[in-house]
């Protein structure tokens, strides 16, 4: 009686869990994370990644950086079209530029230097003055001043200046603005392909997130047949301990390899949310939201011998990094070409200007006078000091240390796909021998169950099956996930995904 009522409390702790596993674990349903959101939604691996697409925020980042590329080459553009500006200014005299005339004799004697000259024009600043004052105009006032020598001078100009216009200006001929603009088209190529990378890791990460969920799922399904079938095992004991057909080490036997069950049975359902909540993390959506996977590792199984056969002699065309090598060594090309470019820069010029000087603020009766110009300037450089010598010769020296990189990479990738591959073809085998350690191993188990039911083996025989069944069911699971991230790590390198036909990018194919 004190054994059953010992049972009865084991089972009784026991049962909620297999009920809560059984109901939060099929395979159409998970936990329940959030009261917030109860409407649960089951996405495929395509799903995923459809929505990682749109709300992945390395995605959002290399988008923008596309559109800011995209602005500086037109910015860029800009600079062959006309520049126009407009001008304004007021400028205030402090103190007059004084003026000083010599007489044609050069004798002080004759006129007292440049005021006998003075002198000479005093008739014609009368009549200018009278011209002026029938126009309303301020009359012209000469004042003098002593020179050092006792010579006279006067001063000109009025205290108040304005100018206003426009000027224009437009390359003709600019042969270092043509490769800028080359290497600004390369910028945007560059950045595009930086948003293929950034893509690229994403289909990664969700890819290897989605795996990890299946194969979290896998191991609580295979752990929680160890708890059941522990608990049937035990349940079976119990009867044949009180009905003293066994002995008191089989009973304790049986009750211990259920509560050793219950800590893998935990330990696999927070794997199960750790994964989930890693995959949401990836995809860019609220951790909050009730989400599930659908499928198995199985289904990805099926491919594992195509897909192993197609990928046995990859070409590294496609790979982002490569790619993105090859634009900077363009950059770099373009870079060298526009500081050897010493063509003469040809440029049109165009201004039109309004000048006023008076000595007062009466606006409505100033006197505009316009000033207008066009022309053609030619700009040829001779020397600079070295400067652009050395700068093409730096740059050509970036170029090597580009190309010196490339080939290091270009190894280092060829290494990594030979990983890859080498670890898909061994996971392939590893599956194929799981595939016959499963069948093998349930096969022992059931036969040691029925044995044990009769009495003719052991509690510890009975263990020993099941945990040969659960070694070989979590290699199975284990040799399938191996190959599948593998396979997407392949496929990254590679840089299949976001090409189109012709080979060119396109962020929007998957």
């Amino acid at each position: 009686m004190k054994n059953r009522l010992k049972y009865l409390v084991l089972t009784a702790a026991a049962l909620p869990l297999a009920l809560a596993a059984q109901a939060q674990y099929r395979n159409d349903t998970i936990p329940k994370e959030s009261p917030k959101d109860t409407s649960l939604v089951t996405l495929t691996l395509n799903d995923a990644l459809q929505i990682a697409l749109s709300e992945n925020v390395a995605v959002k980042v290399a988008d923008k950086e596309i559109q800011r590329t995209e602005y500086a080459k037109k910015g860029t553009y800009a600079s062959l079209f006309p520049q126009i500006n407009a001008s304004g200014a007021y400028q205030r005299t402090i103190k007059k530029q004084v003026m000083y005339m010599d007489s044609d004799s050069g004798s002080d004697e004759e006129g007292g230097g440049g005021m006998g000259f003075l002198s000479s024009l005093g008739p014609y600043f009368m009549r200018i003055n009278e011209l002026s004052a029938k126009a309303g105009m301020d009359p012209v006032k000469i004042e003098q001043t002593e020179g050092g020598s006792g010579s006279g001078g006067f001063a000109v100009g009025r205290w108040n200046t304005y100018n206003y216009g426009v000027s224009a200006s437009m390359p003709i001929v600019n042969a270092q603005l043509w490769e800028s603009l080359k290497i600004s088209g390369q910028s945007v190529d560059l950045a595009v392909e930086k948003a293929r990378s950034s893509r690229l890791d994403m289909v990664t990460q969700v890819k290897q997130a989605y795996y990890s969920v299946l194969l979290a799922k896998e191991a609580f399904n295979v752990y929680k047949d160890v708890y059941e079938n522990a608990v049937d095992n035990f349940a079976q004991t119990e009867r044949r301990y009180n009905a003293q057909k066994a002995s008191e080490l089989e009973y304790t036997r049986a009750k211990s390899t259920v509560a050793a069950a219950i800590p893998d049975v935990y330990n696999a359902e927070s794997s199960v949310i750790l994964a989930l909540w890693q995959l949401k993390a990836v995809m860019g959506v609220d951790l909050d939201r009730n989400i599930d996977v659908s499928g198995s590792l199985e289904d990805f199984s099926k491919e594992m011998f195509r897909d192993i056969n197609e990928n046995s002699d990859p070409s590294l065309e496609y790979n982002t990094t490569l790619r993105q090598l090859e634009i900077q060594a363009e950059q770099l090309a373009s870079t060298v070409r526009m500081q050897k470019a010493y063509l003469p820069s040809i440029a049109a010029n165009f201004s039109y200007s309004m000048i006023a000087m008076t000595n007062d603020f009466k606006f409505s009766e100033y006197q505009w006078s316009p000033y207008s110009y066009v022309g053609v300037s030619i700009s040829i450089p001779i020397f600079s000091g070295g400067k652009r010598h050395n700068d093409v010769r730096q740059t050509k020296v970036q170029a090597a240390q580009l190309d010196l990189q490339r080939i290091e990479t270009e190894r280092q990738l060829k290494i990594a796909i030979r990983q890859y591959l080498n670890t898909m073809e061994t996971n392939m085998k590893s599956f194929n021998s799981a595939n016959e350690a499963v069948a093998l191993a349930r096969k022992a188990y059931d036969i040691a169950a029925k044995s044990y039911k009769v009495g003719k083996s052991t509690i510890t025989e009975l263990n020993d099956a099941q945990l040969t069944l659960t070694q070989a069911s979590l290699a199975q699971s284990q040799a399938v996930y191996n190959f599948v991230v593998a396979k997407s790590n392949l496929e990254k390198t590679l840089g299949y995904d976001f090409i189109d036909e012709k080979g060119d990018i396109d962020l929007e194919n998957m």
